[in-house]
């Protein structure tokens, strides 16, 4: 369990919503919950590596527990420059097996976790998806090996 605060890194209310950010921090601490600092990117934000360096760190140098940003080319070195683990947004709604590559490049590059609603709810099979899923993260499965599994679990 966590306090999970959106905070907006060069957008319109990065002001306050790193202030909120820092303000649950303060209160995670007084209770012993941690405090995830959530990356949010826009329609017309950047997605790059350096935003994503940028944006975890600062959020980190605040005090968040733990990130949740997105996957992005140069990833590792997004995980390098931060002090804290980071766990991957699933974003937007893939293919089973795309999310299962995105899983596993994530995992590969350094996250700790991911985070991926839509991609296994909106699954048709929702199960079998969530725990395909899982092998990648806590089994090391690489994507192929996951998909596979998951194609024998629905079969």
């Amino acid at each position: 369990d966590c306090l999970a605060v959106q905070t907006f890194v060069g957008a319109e209310g990065q002001l306050s919503s790193l202030k909120n950010l820092s303000d649950m921090v303060n209160l995670g601490s007084r209770y012993s919950i941690p405090t995830m600092g959530v990356i949010a990117v826009g329609k017309e934000m950047e997605r790059t590596d350096r935003f994503f360096k940028l944006a975890t760190r600062i959020v980190a140098e605040l005090g968040a527990n733990i990130i949740k940003s997105y996957y992005c080319d140069n990833f590792e070195e997004v995980v390098a420059a931060c002090p804290v683990p980071i766990v991957v947004a699933g974003g937007k709604k893939l293919l089973e097996n795309e999310a299962m590559t995105l899983a596993y490049k994530a995992i590969s590059g350094g996250a700790k976790g991911l985070d991926m609603g839509r991609n296994i709810f909106q699954s048709q099979h929702p199960m079998e998806m969530a725990r395909s899923i899982g092998k990648i993260v806590h089994e090391g499965f690489t994507d192929k090996e996951a998909f596979e599994f998951y194609n024998d679990l629905i079969h």
